[in-house]
């Protein structure tokens, strides 16, 4: 009389193969979002993100100290933009130097540059919105003329062109 198991390896490895479980480990990541949606979520305006937008914003943000600063300072800015609060332009700067930030910094460097106009901007409802308009519209009035119209022609349809 024989004792033990008769059959093969491959036997045993069939029979406990339903039994084998997924192999443990970390929890399988997510793929990051793109930059771009990245920051289209900080330029947005927290109220119109949606839950979920919202929610991985605020995973990411937890994640990356830099990048929770970063959104804090443009939403601040946006703010200030918003409001019409051009007089809090310095100390936004300040804050905003003090973090270690070097793209908002080329940013203050460059607003430091005409700190006066900037801070006009910021303050004064006035656009210059509608001359941009106009600009825009007569370098197309000139594109449509171009090789086939004179200056005269192209004066006259700047004028009476509604």
């Amino acid at each position: 009389m024989a004792l033990g198991f008769a059959g093969s390896l491959q036997t045993v490895r069939r029979y406990l193969r339903p039994f084998k479980t997924a192999t443990v480990g970390p929890p399988a990541r997510r793929p990051a979002p793109r930059p771009r949606r990245i920051v289209r979520w900080i330029m947005t305006d927290p109220g119109n993100l949606t839950v979920d937008d919202a929610a991985d914003l605020k995973e990411i943000r937890t994640g990356c100290r830099e990048l929770d600063a970063v959104t804090h300072h443009v939403r601040d800015f946006a703010a200030m933009m918003r409001d019409l609060r051009g007089d809090q332009l310095p100390a936004w700067m300040e804050r905003a130097l003090a973090d270690d930030l070097p793209a908002l910094h080329s940013l203050i460097i460059g607003l430091s540059r005409d700190i006066d106009a900037v801070t006009a901007g910021l303050s004064t409802p006035w656009s210059s919105g509608q001359v941009e308009g106009q600009v825009t519209r007569t370098k197309l009035l000139k594109r449509q003329g171009y090789g086939r119209a004179n200056l005269d022609f192209l004066r006259k349809r700047v004028l009476l062109t509604p």
